[in-house]
């Protein structure tokens, strides 16, 4: 059919609600809306799909979230009956439809004779993770958007490891998901018959009990959370999931002295505080820093609604003012990683043959850390899935030992009972971390100046452009084709030099096309790329530390082209000066490939 023809389908048909009639009605003379509604399926990617809420099959919906549940469903039945009687854990986040989405998730996996466990109540995207392995579940599904705005929600897929869904099962889901081509044909069985049946259980206290006793033995340096345990912390949900088992932790290993932005504490899929709810942006902390002026807490931090990502800030004094200092995400991983290492060494904790995860868009200064701790540093792709297969191949069934991950997105893991980004964790991984600097007389912001006076200066940025629609999409994709057509057309050190639109680039890897082009003054040489195929272009600028570097790549689960920059020197000033150069020319460039 052609989109209009399954736009009338949706719009007359009795199988659809008249909810989503009427909305479909209502945009009968808007031709270029229908359009985008209906032109494609929502895309399952690698580890599910993120959509704008609304009736379409380019939107979320219970009806895609039923055809994505009967994908699944299909997959499952053909790894087997075990498969099948291990089954599903569900688990769900504050935005709206999160609920229903987890309802019809459900209950769609029941009515093909799948087990599913299906949370109680909203929990956060750690606690699925590890209710997976808890359960020795065969998969896992999230309804969540993460940090999107409001109007998004979204369906992620786990495998029986904990960790996203990998490529190979994804293929296969994908293709089960796209054989089906009469969306009534999917079955589905009322909830109460699934209960009784006891196809779906429902479950809660007993994970959450188990998950906090599970993060209390990945305290680092107890002492001094003992001695600091009246330090004011101030902590915001953003109307997410993080509440509970954020503070549940923290009083579990002994802070007493949490305050909570009451007006951001509730979930509320509206987010009605914040423009996006989003701790990367500075703005999303901006009430709980309000309520840290009240109360002079030295520590601020937010999670975002799935409670994957945390954002966070430190009291500080500048020219006589108290403020606080926002932390971008590299910063903050930078000083997890040499906390974690540096206090296990000390402590005689930091086992032989470990290792750390960061990905090619994080601080190259991570290197730096685990070389002078004796760590192994893995580079993997942007997403955290990655990470999570790391700790899988290397500690779980190989001889190494994890002892941290983190990507520039503010996501950050400890610990191998959970296989995606852990907020929980994070929070109290960063208050130990502040508890541990007060106890040597320092702040957060004095420890991440010393963490520079040894390792050097790094300065990273992302900058983001948003085009939303079908002609966004494509013009997306064609700024990435022109950018590469470029870069396979340079011949040599001097072409290399315009290839984004300024900072002399000495190599790009494509890692789209698993090709490394390092360019010298008399031509080209190639070399290949071990890493999975991702649509990614990594541009190699030199610099003082020779590390310099710039990338372009399409957002997984956004309509965005992302750009990301790190320049490193051993003077501040000279870093961030030529971090803003970088930014602004390339900026400008990409900006003009785009037609923005």
């Amino acid at each position: 059919m052609s989109y209009l023809d399954t736009y009338n389908f949706w719009r007359t048909d009795a199988f659809f609600d008249a909810d989503t009639k009427a909305e479909l009605e209502a945009i009968k003379d808007d031709p270029k809306e229908i359009e985008d509604r209906f032109y494609k399926d929502l895309e399952f990617g690698t580890a599910g799909f993120r959509g704008v809420l609304g009736a379409g099959t380019n939107r979320m919906n219970v009806y895609i979230v039923a055809k994505a549940s009967a994908g699944l469903a299909q997959y499952i039945i053909s790894c087997g009956t075990e498969a099948m009687n291990r089954g599903v854990v569900i688990c769900y986040d504050s935005r709206h439809f999160s609920p229903e989405f987890a309802e019809v998730t459900a209950t769609t996996l029941a009515a093909y004779g799948i087990k599913v466990k299906l949370s109680d109540e909203l929990r956060p995207v750690p606690v699925c993770s590890y209710s997976i392995r808890y359960f020795n579940a065969f998969a896992g599904v999230m309804i969540t958007a993460s940090h999107n705005p409001s109007k998004y929600n979204g369906y992620k897929v786990y495998g029986e490891d904990g960790g996203q869904v990998p490529p190979e099962a994804a293929d296969i889901i994908l293709k089960s998901i796209q054989a089906i081509t009469d969306i009534r044909t999917i079955r589905n069985m009322p909830l109460s018959e699934a209960m009784s049946s006891g196809l779906v259980v429902k479950y809660g206290e007993e994970v959450d009990a188990a998950y906090t006793e599970m993060l209390s033995k990945l305290v680092i340096d107890q002492e001094s959370i003992n001695r600091q345990a009246d330090m004011s912390i101030v902590y915001t949900p953003l109307h997410g999931s993080g509440n509970k088992p954020v503070r549940r932790i923290l009083d579990r290993v002994g802070f007493k002295n949490i305050h909570i932005v009451e007006e951001q504490e509730k979930p509320d899929g509206s987010f009605p505080t914040v423009s996006v709810p989003n701790p990367e942006n500075p703005e999303a902390l901006s009430m709980a820093i309000e309520l840290a002026k009240k109360v002079d807490a030295s520590l601020v931090f937010g999670t975002d609604p799935d409670s994957d990502r945390i954002g966070v800030a430190a009291k500080t004094v500048v020219n006589g003012e108290v403020t606080y200092k926002c932390f971008t995400g590299n910063q903050m991983g930078l000083l997890l990683l040499d906390y974690i290492l540096d206090s296990k060494k000390r402590l005689g904790t930091l086992p032989e043959n470990s290792f750390a995860v960061t990905t090619v868009v994080s601080t190259k200064l991570a290197k730096s850390v685990c070389d002078a701790f004796g760590v192994e540093l893995q580079e993997t792709l942007t997403g955290f899935k990655f990470i999570g297969e790391r700790i899988k191949l290397d500690d779980e069934q190989g001889n190494k030992h994890f002892q941290f991950g983190f990507e520039e997105s503010y996501g950050y893991l400890s610990g191998v009972e959970v296989r995606d980004k852990d907020a929980v964790v994070a929070a109290m991984l960063i208050c130990g971390m502040a508890a541990q600097s007060f106890d040597m007389g320092e702040t957060l912001v004095d420890r991440l100046e010393r963490v520079y006076a040894k390792y050097g200066y790094g300065f990273e940025k992302a900058v983001s452009f948003t085009l939303e629609g079908k002609e966004g999409i494509e013009k997306i994709g064609a700024s990435m084709s022109s950018m590469r057509a470029e870069l396979e057309s340079a011949k040599n050190l001097g072409d290399a030099a315009s290839l984004i639109g300024g900072p002399a680039v000495v190599a790009v890897r494509d890692y789209q096309k698993s090709v490394k082009y390092e360019f010298t003054a008399d031509g080209v040489k190639t070399s290949p790329i071990t890493l999975p195929k991702s649509n990614v272009l990594l541009y190699e600028l030199g610099g003082d530390k020779g590390i310099d570097w710039a990338c372009a790549r399409p957002s997984g689960t956004e309509p965005k082209l992302k750009i990301y920059f790190g320049i490193y020197d051993k003077d501040r000033g000279t870093a961030e000066a030529r971090l803003g150069q970088v930014c602004d020319q390339m900026s400008t460039f990409v900006k003009g490939k785009l037609g923005i």
